[in-house]
């Protein structure tokens, strides 16, 4: 009976291992840290975030590295693999380039974090950077391709939050690392799932230690959407671009975020199979007869004008182009364009599912929209 117990004994120690040893694969075993618990991601899969006993934090971000957050005040780790960068607390004057960004600091309440601007005042459509722009609590310290490296030394930066534009000016991104100022690339428009690039807030508030604001700013954004996920699709077709100056059409790719909105909303991207994984770029762009192909028979046509700018009439519309007169959403008067400020606040994209659901249900709409109006 003895043994008996002892064998049962020895095989719960060797189930709890076990257990513990799932609970911790894919951990990072860190010189010094004991590992606590993986942070619970619901969409993103651009990032990850292990916890370590203490208060530290090691993220992971896809192509652009790995980051241990080390809280105020407590010792860095020794023998850190090479290719982990330490990120010290307190993070503040952040210069923050990555203009799609500003909306998580906005929702974790850390725009007092960001001294340092990539983007002047008058490109900001958040009413909060640009206040903070205004009376001097934020400064413009240069674009990504032309930063003002005296003016960061100065301000003393703890981190430079970059869009992945940067990799078109590696040169700027290695002389910011030679003076020990951490380059973080930010990936948010790369998910899939329109509440994966939300998701991303939680990212950043794990460098602030806010992450309290960060799930109950999250919480609300799929309670919001909770009403729409589920309906019944209204088989309504829907097409979402925009025309450069030279007349080619930008359209996104059947994987990108936007498309799963339109999905989510109760809709159907006019192109279920346009693009593939011959590169990162969620967008694609066509020739106008392409583009007239395949969209001319969508319900709804939603014109996106945070690259090229806002339009207020069918007649501006059709000055890009005369053959969108043919459209079956022109021809009915189902033509909508976005909000200029909607790349920016990066944190509405359940409204704008919302917005795209009222739409599509053939609702009276004219109050309700955030981000979209209506072309007549």
């Amino acid at each position: 009976m003895r043994a008996l117990k002892t064998a049962f004994a020895a095989g719960v120690t060797a189930l709890v291992m076990m257990a513990s040893c799932v609970l911790a694969q894919g951990a990072e075993t860190i010189s010094g840290l004991k590992f606590d618990h993986s942070m619970e991601l619901t969409y993103a899969e651009q990032f990850s975030v292990d916890y370590y006993e203490d208060g530290y934090a090691l993220i992971d971000i896809v192509e652009s590295g790995r980051f241990l957050v080390v809280p105020e005040n407590m010792p860095v780790p020794e023998s850190l693999e090479e290719d982990i960068t330490v990120l010290q607390q307190p993070l503040d004057n952040i210069y923050l380039v990555a203009t799609s960004a500003m909306d998580f600091f906005r929702a974790i309440d850390g725009i007092g974090n960001i001294r340092l601007s990539g983007t002047d005042t008058d490109g900001w459509y958040i009413e909060e950077a640009r206040a903070a722009m205004e009376n001097g609590d934020m400064i413009y310290a240069g674009k990504y391709s032309a930063p003002d490296y005296e003016l960061i030394l100065s301000e003393g930066c703890s981190l430079a939050v970059e869009s992945t534009m940067i990799y078109h000016s590696p040169e700027v991104m290695e002389k910011l690392e030679d003076f020990k100022i951490p380059v973080l690339v930010e990936r948010s428009s790369y998910e899939p799932h329109p509440l994966g690039r939300t998701e991303w807030m939680k990212l950043y508030a794990v460098l602030l230690g806010k992450e309290a604001e960060a799930d109950g700013f999250f919480a609300k954004q799929e309670e919001q959407i909770a009403e729409v996920i589920g309906k019944e699709n209204t088989g309504k077709t829907v097409a979402f671009f925009y025309i450069n100056s030279n007349g080619i059409v930008n359209v996104r790719k059947s994987g990108d975020y936007v498309a799963k909105m339109i999905e989510l909303a109760g809709g159907n991207y006019v192109f279920s199979d346009l693009g593939g994984e011959d590169n990162a770029l969620s967008t694609m762009n066509m020739q106008m007869e392409d583009f007239y192909a395949g969209a001319k028979d969508a319900d709804y046509i939603i014109y996106n004008s945070t690259i090229d700018g806002e339009l207020e009439s069918i007649d501006e519309l059709l000055e890009k182009s005369a053959l969108l007169e043919n459209f079956k959403a022109v021809r009915e008067g189902n033509v909508w364009c976005t909000q200029k400020n909607l790349f920016q606040e990066t944190t509405g994209l359940a409204t704008l599912i919302t917005d795209m659901h009222h739409l599509l249900s053939g609702e009276e709409v004219s109050d309700k929209l955030t981000y979209m109006h209506h072309l007549q």
